[in-house]
């Protein structure tokens, strides 16, 4: 593991729980640590009609789906995290 990733986890271990629920940040470092090994963030700038993602429902189903390929057990404040921050970072559903 390379020491930008342990700084991420460490500073994951660190946030306190009530705090992180549907923090965009919180799901940033998660998508760094645990996702970016195997996803590249230029698959969430495809265009909307060639991305499987149409809305924040497709987005929470993907995340939920592909958490599983990971070797982190992510909870469902973590997933939420995740979509949270590419919602707002990509996605821009939410309103």
């Amino acid at each position: 593991m390379t020491p930008s990733r342990v700084a991420s986890v460490v500073a994951l271990l660190c946030l306190p729980l009530g705090a992180a629920a549907q923090d965009a940040e919180r799901g940033r470092m998660l998508y760094e640590t645990y996702c970016g090994d195997c996803h590249y963030v230029r698959v969430h700038k495809r265009p909307r009609q060639d991305s499987r993602v149409k809305d924040l429902a497709d987005l929470r189903d993907i995340v939920a789906q592909r958490a599983t390929l990971t070797k982190y057990r992510f909870s469902l404040d973590d997933k939420e995290d995740v979509v949270q921050f590419l919602d707002r970072s990509y996605y821009k559903f939410a309103k």
